[in-house]
């Protein structure tokens, strides 16, 4: 197969999700061989996207290089790894890619509408021959990766919930349409962790119109009001399935199929497309990009 890039820029812009900051974006084509390469504009220095370049995970994927630091790229990188793209270049002028709806849709739907560009190399797959895993024995979390001859996915999703119970999502990468299935999915959070990452100084530039929460302890009216008035949504109530009714779910297990969105894009770091099929039970930023920096040091080491 061939490596790709886009046949055309695409210009998005929005605040991020975590500093609130506003961002403009522009996705331009790259040459062969590039890679994902984010760009800041505003300071004049490249930061590859890479395994070796994460420098924080929390609550969202962070890569970093000298003073440029780029911000919740994974929406982003799920993207081009969902649509087949090898090399792409990302301006933007601020730390932290706009948010949108939450999801990878909107970058999707943009770039499907003109098709990709065909290169004159052929692509760089990461082929497993043996089974991989990461294990955090505290959370009971994992990534296995074992050998297959197509990229494949398996998430579950254990958050000890009652409204989301334990989902689990597959995805085979050559005969599923990640596009339709899930491109949409949008981010979501626990209306109880809400405070929390607000005192963190995290989610300033969430809003109801971008995450779906989940409402899983009881709440008072009051609590239900303060948040009505701060998303400036008097309308604003949790329905009998356990969500806040500003948003309706796309998939009735949008959260896992959320929480794969972004185990595609944190893997991406790790150099190139997966030819393997992974199996990731309660898979979060940090340990997706511990088995992506082990598959680097792995492929570099052959």
């Amino acid at each position: 197969m061939k490596q790709r890039t886009i046949k055309t820029t695409y210009s998005f812009e929005g605040k991020g999700l975590h500093s609130g900051c506003l961002s403009h974006m522009t996705l331009t084509p790259a040459p062969d061989d590039t890679g994902v390469v984010f760009v800041r504009t505003d300071l004049g220095l490249e930061v590859q996207a890479a395994a070796g370049n994460v420098s924080s995970t929390s609550r969202s994927t962070t890569i970093s290089k000298g003073k440029a630091s780029v911000s919740t790229i994974e929406h982003l990188m799920s993207a081009i790894t969902g649509l087949g793209i090898d090399n792409i270049r990302i301006e933007i002028d601020n730390k932290e890619v706009p948010i949108l709806d939450g999801s990878a849709r909107q970058y999707v739907e943009a770039i499907m509408k003109d098709g990709l560009q065909e290169q004159d190399s052929e692509r760089r797959w990461i082929e497993i021959d043996k089974e991989i895993e990461l294990k955090n024995e505290s959370t009971g979390s994992y990534i296995r990766i074992v050998p297959s001859d197509r990229p494949e996915y398996e998430v579950t999703i254990d958050f000890n919930s009652k409204v989301l119970g334990i989902q689990t999502v597959t995805l085979d990468l050559e005969n599923d349409d990640y596009a339709v299935e899930v491109a949409p999915c949008r981010t979501f959070c626990f209306f109880h962790e809400i405070q929390l990452l607000a005192t963190l100084g995290l989610v300033k530039g969430g809003d109801v119109e971008n995450a779906i929460v989940v409402v899983e302890k009881p709440v008072s009216e009051r609590q239900i009001a303060r948040m009505a008035r701060r998303f400036n949504q008097p309308e604003l109530k949790v329905t009998p399935e356990g969500y806040f009714s500003n948003l309706t779910l796309r998939f009735p297990d949008e959260c896992g199929r959320h929480k794969l969105l972004d185990l595609i894009g944190d893997l991406r770091l790790s150099g190139g497309f997966l030819k393997a099929k992974v199996i990731a039970y309660k898979p979060g930023h940090s340990i997706n990009t511990g088995m992506a920096k082990k598959i680097e040091k792995i492929t570099k080491e052959k």
